[in-house]
């Protein structure tokens, strides 16, 4: 027993002294990170929209899935509002649409900076901008939302993945406008993870609407762009 307490005590001294002998200084650096990116985008203009004129328009933002990530801007056209756009259908606001690069996922940070460098250009409300995407664009969605929750008046996500820490954050969304889109039978992107997080939205006393299409797979974007009740819906939000 005397020797095991003789060690601790030579232990204890040893950390003493390697405390007051460490030759490392606790130092802190402060700098900025520029970074440089580059986006391809579609956009469309309200037909009789006078850049110049002092009519102010809604911004739409839609955010494609990975199948349509690449160079090739015509294959943002395959799905939602620019494939209806290429259709022939006239929306009455304006519709952002870039191309997320191939090998990578939808930046928020800049996503944002495109935003709001088309806001600045062109004669647009910044009170009514809303985002919505399909699948890896539902995720950007969601994302976009939660990094400015004070920017965007309404968000529509169709079959994103969520992040599994949004829960937890739900009252920072309670202001904002949301509708939420999934197919009951996804079996790519699984239902549950948004389901819990609309749950947790309305506990903090969200409005959040939530559309379960019950016989859909992935597919639940057709069904939802299809749908003019969800433009009706969009236009009628606006940033408090």
């Amino acid at each position: 027993m005397k020797k095991i307490m003789f060690g601790l005590v030579i232990f204890a001294g040893f950390l003493r002294a390697t405390a007051q002998d460490d030759p490392q200084k606790a130092l802190k650096f402060s700098g900025e990170v520029v970074k440089t990116f580059t986006i391809d985008y579609l956009l469309y203009q309200p037909k009789g929209n006078n850049v110049d004129g002092n009519t102010q328009w809604p911004l739409l933002v839609f955010l494609h899935g990975s199948g349509e990530r690449g160079g090739d801007l015509e294959k943002v056209k395959v799905h939602g509002p620019p494939m209806l756009i290429s259709m022939g259908e006239k929306f009455p606001f304006f519709v952002l649409s870039p191309q997320c690069p191939e090998g990578i996922d939808w930046d928020t940070e800049s996503l944002h900076a495109l935003i709001r460098q088309v806001v600045s250009t062109y004669n647009i409300d910044e009170r009514r901008v809303y985002v919505t995407g399909l699948s890896m664009g539902g995720r950007g969605t969601w994302d976009l939302a939660f990094a400015h929750p004070d920017y965007y008046a309404a968000i529509a996500p169709v079959c994103g993945p969520v992040d599994r820490n949004y829960g937890e954050r739900a009252s920072e969304l309670k202001e904002m406008a949301i509708w939420v889109f999934h197919g009951a039978m996804d079996n790519v992107v699984p239902i549950a993870p948004a389901a819990m997080l609309v749950n947790e939205l309305h506990k903090a006393g969200s409005q959040a609407k939530f559309t379960i299409y019950p016989d859909a797979n992935h597919n639940s974007w057709t069904e939802t762009y299809n749908n003019p009740q969800l433009y009706e819906w969009l236009l009628k939000q606006k940033r408090r």
